[in-house]
């Protein structure tokens, strides 16, 4: 594996290599968007300083140490941990390594100054962003600082802050690795944040927002920045709202940054014309469309470019509400119903509780359990305070500074940029805190809560994945896509009939991470098929007894190559899309017996651990003599299907539609995998740059739907269900309306999506119900 590699060469494919930042930026350099250049000094460079410097050896002992329930444990085994990163020395021939690979980069770019980020394989992930948790250094230059600031990043994985949220999230301390991305720094003039959908509200239009100078101000909620609102459907810029800035940070002499004060005739204008909002509007739609998901954008401009400098997952769409809608008028229990606040609602819920003003970090001892947080700006550094407060206020702060973003993650009400919360709120007095609109009220407040909820000081509102009260019921049943497992529980709460699609790569990513056939060749089989059967069974506990359609692994052979081990067993294809991936490995020499550990944990589950909600979906399926060998495989494993036990096919090829009740024989459903369908049927490319922009990939073509129709009909005819995996039905309303119209049984979903797409299909099926009562009573 390499220790470096080019950021042009990587995407999202390489994210145990790269880690989630660097895996996305390279990924959109490939879309050809406007992106630094740089290089990534690879997880294998951290794990090979790591173990040549002694700290494998360190760090678990260190981590041994933790109490989870003394924070000052935490504490110690941080700085025992960063303390010795900063003693390591790096080994010569890695030195070299950086050394070179920088001085060429420098030469080929014409660098001056660069950005050295962290970049780690637990970031950017959906649930979880680690936003501003682990160490970014700007304006570093020369070969030394570089170096420096590398053993920084590495270290930042291990300060307090970090292990709280890795240990909240449900994430092992010894899974994560660090990557470090490099990138050329841009003479930034403005810079900001820009979310493609409304993270407080689900609504369909985007947030920008805009500051003078680089982004760390704004991140770091030192200014209140201008906020932009665009409409999604229309493009339209529908409300501005320019905040006087102060100061900026800027870039020193020599090297590293500075705050500076804004001339006064520049404080009070707009920062992003609507020029480049528009621009900026434009490479947005461009990363939504890629992704097929709502994306948090990191952006900077010089004076004449605009340049995309992350992108990652809107990590929490609120779904408590439908789009629009407003919360009840206040009724008072013990205060008056005039807020003696507002600010911008950051994060949706209620609370009522004890004010607690906190100057820094340095105070977090002082905030109890179940109190409200009010601070001038919360910092990285607070984290553990954050996930005890009931609620956060804050005095300065944006919808994209830090408290927001992770108050948004942690599901605690949060209004940020009141200017004046540390001054009108007294210490100790009761609060009611309302995240949806931004407003903060003296004493108990009841707006729109159960009297029951609103007594009781220190009760939030649950986090808005969970808050799907009155959500309506469908015909259409509604499943959750799960990708990590240790997102299960929260998932489970949503109102779903279970889970459409387990993808079992993400469990060899993210607890495997070796290629299955180079743990075989160490004798380590106990070891995988452990991981696996520990993954899925999570999983199946957490949803148990609703039924988890495990799809079984689908790898293509350029994602298997980047795995540790994997360029042994890994040819190299033209195209692998269409090469060896799917059931034609399963029936291989060569891979089958990596496919019978995956059956093998699948029987554990379901016989040792008892958890008979187990099902099995194969993937890539092109004819059904594959299926007749797999079968015999799965039997042989204990795995026959049976009233409690289901075999399911993705619909991916047209062979799958062209011949659905052949293949119905087979199985007991379908699941549409409309990405490949759309990309087979259309004959495009769908990692093609230039085919996409031109809107040859679509699978609300006409061609796409005609073969979905056949899939069910076929399958239908033969008693077999029909459901669909793909943000399609979530992302383009007509596309639901269409599958809803032609009888699918099931849509499978992220779990951000379940409640605004439950209310779409609701309706969807109730226009439709009406529609033929009329048609009935007209004939």
């Amino acid at each position: 594996m390499p220790l470096i590699v080019n950021l042009a060469d990587v995407s999202d494919s390489d994210l145990p290599l790269v880690g989630g930042k660097a895996s996305k930026l390279g990924e959109l350099v490939r879309q050809g968007l406007p992106i630094p250049p740089g290089f990534v000094l690879t997880t294998e460079a951290y794990q090979a300083f790591v173990e040549r410097t002694g700290l494998h050896a360190e760090i678990p002992a260190a981590l041994a140490t933790i109490d989870a329930d003394r924070a000052e444990t935490v504490e110690s085994a941080s700085q025992r941990i960063r303390k010795a990163f900063e003693a390591a020395e790096f080994p010569p021939d890695l030195k070299k390594a950086v050394t070179e690979a920088y001085e060429a980069y420098v030469k080929q770019h014409r660098v001056r100054f660069s950005a050295v980020r962290s970049s780690a394989t637990m970031e950017d992930l959906e649930g979880a962003s680690f936003a501003g948790l682990q160490e970014t250094y700007l304006n570093v230059a020369g070969t030394e600082h570089v170096l420096s600031a590398v053993k920084k990043c590495w270290a930042s994985l291990f300060t307090a802050r970090v292990l709280v949220y890795r240990q909240r999230k449900g994430f092992d301390h010894a899974q994560v690795r660090l990557a470090v991305l490099i990138q050329k720094m841009v003479d930034v003039t403005v810079s900001g944040i820009c979310f493609t959908r409304d993270p407080n509200t689900g609504e369909n239009h985007m947030i920008v927002e805009a500051g003078l100078g680089l982004g760390e101000a704004i991140v770091g909620g030192e200014v209140t920045p201008d906020h932009y609102v665009i409409d999604g459907a229309t493009q339209k810029i529908v409300h501005k709202q320019i905040s006087a800035q102060k100061v900026r940070i800027v870039r020193a002499e020599g090297g590293g940054n500075r705050r500076e004060e804004i001339p006064p005739n520049l404080r009070e204008v707009q920062k992003l014309p609507d020029q480049r909002l528009l621009r900026l509007v434009s490479l947005a739609r461009l990363i939504e469309s890629h992704y097929r998901r709502p994306m948090d954008i990191e952006w900077c401009a010089d004076a004449e470019t605009l340049y995309v400098v992350q992108a990652r997952p809107v990590t929490t769409i609120p779904t408590s509400t439908a789009p629009g809608t407003r919360a009840e008028p206040p009724s008072a229990e013990g205060g008056p119903e005039t807020p003696i606040l507002r600010g911008f609602g950051a994060s949706p819920g209620i609370a009522t509780g004890v004010a607690r003003i906190l100057h820094g970090p340095a105070e977090m001892e002082k905030l109890k359990t179940g109190e409200v947080l009010v601070t001038t700006m919360t910092t990285p550094d607070m984290v553990p305070a954050m996930s005890q407060a009931s609620a956060i206020v804050t005095d300065e702060g944006g919808m994209t500074c830090h408290a927001a973003i992770v108050s948004r993650e942690l599901g605690v009400p949060c209004v940020v940029g009141t200017r004046e919360a540390t001054r009108v709120i007294a210490d100790g007095s009761e609060v009611t805190v309302d995240g949806k609109t931004g407003a903060v009220y003296r004493g108990s407040v009841r707006l729109g809560r159960p009297p029951a909820a609103a007594a009781g000081a220190g009760i939030a509102a649950a986090p808005a994945i969970h808050a799907h009260e009155g959500a309506p019921v469908t015909a259409t049943k509604i499943y959750v896509n799960v990708g990590v497992p240790e997102k299960a529980e929260e998932y489970a709460r949503l109102p779903v009939s279970g889970v459409g699609l387990l993808r079992i790569e993400f469990i060899f990513t993210a607890h495997v991470r070796e290629h299955p056939l180079s743990l075989l060749q160490k004798g380590k089989k106990d070891e995988l098929v452990k991981r696996l059967a520990d993954g899925i069974g999570k999983v199946c506990s957490a949803f148990h007894p609703r039924p988890v359609i495990i799809r079984t692994s689908d790898f293509k052979t350029n994602e298997y190559r980047g795995m540790p081990g994997g360029e042994t067993f890994e040819p190299l294809e033209e195209n692998p899309m269409i090469g060896w991936r799917g059931c034609s490995r399963y029936i291989s020499p060569v891979y089958k017996p990596a496919f019978l550990c995956e059956l093998e944990a699948i029987h554990r589950v379901r016989t040792e651990m008892g958890l008979k909600n187990a099902m099995v979906m194969l993937p890539f399926v092109r004819n059904t003599w594959e299926l007749e060998e797999i079968a015999e495989m799965m039997r042989a494993q204990g795995l026959r299907r049976s009233r409690d036990f289901q075999l399911y096919l993705m619909a991916e090829v047209p062979s799958t539609a062209l011949l659905a009740r052949e293949f119905s024989k087979h199985c007991d459903g379908f699941s549409i995998g409309s990405n490949d369908l759309t990309q087979l049927v259309l004959g495009a490319d769908r990692d093609s740059e230039t085919l996409g922009k031109m809107g040859y990939f679509d699978e609300r073509d006409p061609a796409v739907q005609r073969a979905i129709q056949l899939l069910l009909e076929g399958a239908h005819a033969e008693g077999r269900t029909v459901g669909i995996c793909g943000q399609g039905p979530s992302v383009y309303p007509e596309f639901a309306e269409f599958l809803v119209r032609e009888g699918i049984d099931s849509i499978s979903l992220n779990a951000d999506t379940v409640i605004p797409t439950i209310r779409t299909i609701a309706s969807l099926e109730q226009r439709m119900k009406l529609a033929g009562l009329r048609r009935r009573e007209r004939d």
